[in-house]
């Protein structure tokens, strides 16, 4: 049997990998990345969590001394899981265009079976610890998140007419609002029209109808189309 101590030393760990994950992820929230506080909060959890686990099952049924023919490692089982689990968490993620959803859904199932696994095993205060952890960081972090100033990203779609230097033009009408621009696409259609996408960096603003104005007066621009690209 594990000393007494165990499940107080693995705790530790669990808040220490909880602790470090939520760094990783707030640096990854404030500039807006699709995986951010939540997110990594809860795999660096669920990996910590999984670690325990096998370490439980090996110091309780491994045996590697040598007098039976095979040594048993039930941690083995442990590890299939986090593999398979990977699958089940894909399959949650949906992309939408410019938007990606179920990240800390995913996020949630590896979680979910990381407890499983815990209480499989036998092991009662670390899923307890965990579960609670999770639910903190789904209810009272999301408050956080939403006073956060963080880095948004938009797609711009431009339909314009096949003006030389209308590209330039358009990225000084942006940039004068105060976005920054990322790599761009750009598309020539065979009645003359051009399409622009360019991906807009928005931290602590908002599109407003005045940015669509800027690039709307310009000649030659037929339409124009912004598009948040959502995370969740």
């Amino acid at each position: 049997m594990m000393p007494m101590d165990f499940d107080l030393i693995m705790s530790g760990r669990l808040l220490l990998a909880s602790l470090l994950g939520a760094m990783i992820g707030l640096e990854r929230e404030i500039h807006g990345r699709t995986a951010g506080f939540r997110t990594h909060l809860l795999v660096s959890l669920g990996s910590a969590l999984f670690m325990a686990v096998s370490i439980s099952l090996y110091r309780e049924y491994g045996d590697f001394s040598g007098k039976l023919p095979v040594g048993v490692d039930p941690g083995r089982v442990a590890a299939q899981v986090v593999t398979g689990i990977g699958f089940l968490g894909a399959g949650a993620i949906i992309r939408d265009k410019a938007s990606v959803r179920g990240l800390t859904t995913a996020a949630c199932l590896w979680i979910a079976a990381a407890i499983g696994l815990a209480c499989g095993a036998g092991l009662y205060l670390l899923p307890i610890l965990v579960a609670a952890i999770a639910l903190i960081s789904l209810v009272a972090l999301k408050k956080i998140e939403g006073v956060l100033a963080r880095d948004r990203y938009a797609m711009l779609k431009v339909e314009s007419d096949d003006v030389e230097g209308q590209l330039e033009r358009i990225i000084q009408a942006v940039e004068a609002i105060g976005f920054k621009l990322t790599p761009y696409g750009i598309e020539r259609k065979v009645n003359g029209v051009v399409t622009f996408e360019l991906q807009v960096k928005m931290h602590g603003k908002s599109i407003s109808t005045e940015t669509i104005d800027r690039i709307s007066i310009l000649g030659g621009v037929k339409r124009v189309e912004f598009r948040i690209q959502a995370t969740v």
